[in-house]
């Protein structure tokens, strides 16, 4: 993962522990307090909601304990390949995209960052400058010219 995903599941992390567990805590306390827990909506609501964030902070520690992070701007090369910020043209449309390729949970097409199993990233990995990829979407296979391979 790249240093920013790291820093932002740590941001995540830190946030579930210190300020959902203690809110999701005084809110069962609070339910407890009206009575009856069978019949008891907001009891039950609070203890899914602890459920979930338990769930999460399990899951962000366990992907931080096996994560390799790897400084993106201290990587440098002419070929794709995880964390290169790439430059493409759609060769049908002329269209141009910027995507950096980055790990699973990291990912925002939005953003522009995809995930290095994504179609798009599979096809471009290895290659350089001037290659050519072509992409099986939804849509029917897409071409898309490399114009720059960057490093940030």
């Amino acid at each position: 993962m790249t240093a920013g995903g790291y820093q932002s599941l740590d941001e995540e992390l830190k946030r579930l522990k210190s300020v959902e567990r203690p809110n999701v805590i005084a809110a069962i306390s609070e339910a407890r307090s009206h009575g009856d827990l069978s019949e008891n909506a907001e009891y039950h609501a609070a203890k899914e909601r602890q459920g979930w964030i338990e769930g999460r902070i399990a899951e962000i520690e366990d992907k931080i304990s096996r994560a390799q992070v790897i400084d993106v701007s201290k990587l440098s090369g002419a070929q794709v390949k995880f964390g290169a910020t790439v430059t493409v043209v759609d060769e049908d449309t002329e269209e141009e995209g910027r995507y950096q390729l980055v790990g699973e949970h990291e990912a925002d097409v939005k953003e522009g960052r995809v995930s290095i199993t994504s179609p798009i990233a599979r096809a471009m990995i290895g290659k350089e400058t001037g290659d050519v990829v072509e992409v099986n979407t939804p849509g029917g296979v897409k071409a898309y010219e490399i114009l720059k391979v960057e490093w940030r």
